[in-house]
């Protein structure tokens, strides 16, 4: 009842007004009289109306600008994408997006789709957007700098850094003296035009190049160390220089610029002595909170923008204040990493790709049509190259860096990427640079980006008969490495165990290497410690429980079954020791049967399953990585199916053939270090045993009561409840459960071994 009641409400209402709002329509129709309005009653001209007014409607600034973001974005991910797919930073890709959809490709292949998309009178919504993304990002970029690292580092650093900048920069002033006649504005000064071309030499990709190195595992190196530490000097030092450059060229002459510089000192130092403490201050009080207020949001946010409208007013540009608002926010990590997340996406998603296709639709290659132009685009990479990368390389050389190292980063300082286009573009707005300096300067940038990853790898093939020789004479030093690479941190810990237990006895002689990898989504480079930390304090708490030496090893990897097996089998190590994704097996039969969850299990359906090592490694139980170390990995492996592991009293060891004699290895391991006692089942022919019979009657010799042989008969659930460990190998683990299905449900922890491919 009260459903129709509501129903016939419902109906009353919204018939009875829309009946009144008809006849109000067709009463004020009257009121038309005398207007001289024009009713078109074709179809046809209501047709063309219609289209006339979708036209419009698409011409209208903000529906014009919401297709070109859509355009921009679409493209500058695809070129993006193609980019990284090839080895290359995506940068490179999202540049060459913005020369394509510019007067280079898209305006001289399509002219009329150019200029129905990129009209004129339009850029000035996309130019002002682009700005904005740009003072989002160096206000990122600001708050990426470690200022700690920097002061700690602070002496090679400042060296490599400033050698990278005198000198590219004295060999652009030369290059200028050459050039200026011919290519410079006319109303340009000399200086004003040398300084840019400068500055435009001396810059570094701060962004790119600490990419680059994460992507290649060497941030935590301190290799690694250096080279952020030079570009984070770098930078800082390269737009204080800009933001002079920029005062003089305004001024007028140096004179002129004094005044300019000395409000954006007096600017800097305000902003560090009484703005920085005030937001140390605020961090302070708000650091227990596990998300960012609004209140604290917007007032950071007031920060960066008075602080960009004070030096874009002062006459520096409001770029460097977005930059030096960053550096002052407060120091906590977790607390930029959480700012930074509010704007990193929004700023590097929607709005640095206008800032490329604003540089690209200034980018006119068209205009270098003579050779002559050609060789001019050619001697300023040259310059560029030659100036960056001998005065890095020569620097940290001079250091004390061996030259593998001094060359790798003279190349890496050599990236040149986003921030040379911003300082390009300056310089462009401020009609210092002309439209063929500019696209001659793109070009540079790209190229310098471009030949990085190229180059590295050279250098790394150069010198990589000189670093396998140190290598083998530093590994010859230990008689047992282990290597435990571990996913989950909680289950790290029963692989230090297992590592302590194999080789306590000889601790002198053994090294524990824990290694971590991790995929670069969703990890920014900020939190990388803290990351870092995080999953091996589990880890090294235990090693240092046990009173064990731990080498930690941490890398981000876009292929972790790879990258692992590289360092097992470059790093000569005895074994390596994992454990299993948890997620892998979930809900599947070999999870049940390995104690990840209790449901009842068929019997029958395991057997079928498991059917020795090749299906294994195909079988979809096993996740990628671990198939990719089993099939690849030159060392023995050994994969640990953690059910709580704490001790090793007793080892349980089934011999399925004369294969599995390597088995016996790892009883005397665990004999020798913690007095274990092993049970070992010899279902091997006894026609080919001999050689297994041999080696346990001199482990029993040795270590009396410590080893024994055991029959089928004697295994039973009693048994299988006192053992601690099954050690079994990865060729013969399912015949273990063909013997007796009613072990399945029974069985402790287990460690598959795969014995030594290359003995």
């Amino acid at each position: 009842m009260k459903k129709f009641k509501n129903s016939l409400f419902y109906i009353l209402i919204i018939g009875g007004f829309s009946a009144l709002m008809y006849w109000i329509l067709c009463v004020g129709k009257h009121l038309e009289d005398g207007r001289g309005i024009i009713v078109n009653s074709s179809e046809k001209n209501a047709l063309q109306e219609f289209g006339d007014s979708l036209l419009g409607n698409l011409n209208h600034s903000i529906g014009l600008l919401l297709l070109q973001i859509i355009t921009i974005i679409i493209v500058a991910r695809a070129f993006g994408w193609v980019f990284k797919k090839m080895g290359q930073p995506m940068v490179i890709g999202e540049i060459l997006a913005g020369i394509v959809l510019g007067p280079s490709l898209l305006g001289l292949s399509f002219p009329d789709v150019s200029a129905f998309l990129f009209p004129p009178q339009s850029l000035g919504n996309l130019q002002i957007l682009s700005q904005i993304g740009l003072i989002l990002f160096m206000f990122v970029i600001g708050m990426e700098l470690n200022l700690k690292v920097l002061r700690n580092k602070a002496h090679e650093a400042v060296v490599i850094s400033h050698a990278s900048i005198i000198v590219p920069f004295a060999a652009g002033l030369g290059l200028a003296y050459f050039i200026y006649a011919s290519h410079a504005p006319d109303h340009v000064e000399f200086a004003s035009f040398a300084l840019f071309i400068g500055i435009s030499m001396s810059i570094t990709a701060f962004p790119v190049l600490a990419r680059i190195i994460q992507e290649r595992g060497i941030h935590k190196t301190k290799l690694g160390a250096i080279v952020i530490t030079c570009a984070a000097a770098d930078d800082i030092t390269a737009w204080c220089i800009l933001a002079v450059v920029i005062a003089i060229v305004k001024a007028g002459s140096f004179v002129s610029s004094l005044y300019t510089i000395a409000l954006a000192i007096g600017y800097v130092i305000f902003m560090i002595k009484l703005v920085r403490p005030f937001l140390k201050r605020i961090g302070e009080l708000s650091q227990t909170e596990k998300h960012l207020s609004k209140t604290l949001v917007a007032l950071f946010f007031l920060v960066l923008l008075i602080s960009s409208f004070i030096t874009e007013t002062i006459g520096i540009h409001a770029l460097f204040g977005a930059f030096m608002a960053g550096t002052i926010m407060p120091d906590n990590m977790r607390f930029r990493n959480l700012f930074v997340e509010k704007i990193e996406d929004i700023a590097l998603v929607l709005f640095l790709p206008l800032f490329f296709v604003i540089s690209g639709l200034r980018t006119e290659i068209g205009l270098l049509n003579d050779p002559s132009l050609w060789r001019i685009t050619g001697l300023i990479i040259l310059v560029a190259v030659s100036g960056k990368f001998i005065g890095s390389a020569l620097a940290a050389k001079f250091v004390g860096q061996n030259w593998k190292d001094s060359l790798t980063i003279g190349t890496l300082m050599n990236t040149r990427g986003l921030m040379e286009l911003v300082v390009l573009n300056i310089g462009y707005d401020l009609g210092v640079l002309n439209a063929e300096i500019f696209a001659m300067m793109v070009i540079m940038a790209l190229v310098t980006t471009f030949m990085t990853g190229p180059i590295l790898n050279l250098i790394n093939r150069l010198f990589k008969k000189d670093e396998e020789a140190v290598n083998e004479k530093m590994y010859d030093l230990a008689r047992y490495k282990l290597l435990l690479f571990f996913r989950n941190p909680k289950k790290g810990t029963a692989l230090v165990r297992l590592a302590n237990a194999l080789s306590k006895k000889v601790d002198d002689n053994t090294s524990i290497t824990a290694i971590h990898l991790t995929v670069p989504t969703g990890l920014h480079h900020i939190d990388a410690d803290i990351y870092e930390k995080e999953n091996f304090a589990p880890v090294i708490a235990e090693a240092h429980s046990l009173n064990r030496k731990i080498i930690s090893l941490f890398k981000i990897s876009n292929d972790i079954g790879a990258d692992v097996t590289d360092v097992a089998n470059r790093g000569e190590y005895d074994l390596l020791l994992m454990n299993l994704e948890e997620s892998i097996f979930d809900g599947s039969v070999l999870g049940r049967v390995l104690g990840f969850t209790t449901q009842i299990i068929n019997p029958e359906k395991l057997i079928n399953t498991m059917t020795g090592k090749e299906k294994l490694i195909e079988n979809s139980l096993i996740d990628n990585n671990t198939r990719v170390i089993l099939a690849k990995a030159k060392i023995p492996v050994g994969i640990l199916i953690d059910k709580d592991l704490q001790k090793f009293e007793n080892i349980f060891i089934p011999l399925f053939s004369e294969n599995d004699e390597f088995l016996i290895f790892y009883a005397q391991k665990l004999i020798h270090n913690i007095g274990s006692q092993v049970s070992v089942l010899d279902q091997a022919d006894k026609a080919k045993n001999q050689i297994i019979k041999e080696k346990i009657r001199l482990i029993e010799h040795n270590a009396p009561n410590h080893i024994r042989s055991i029959s089928k008969e004697y295994i039973n659930e009693e048994f299988l409840h006192q053992q601690d460990l099954i050690i079994i190998s990865l060729e013969n683990f399912d015949k273990l459960f063909q013997l007796q299905k009613d072990w399945l449900e029974k069985v402790p922890s287990v460690l598959i071994c795969t014995p030594d491919k290359i003995s």
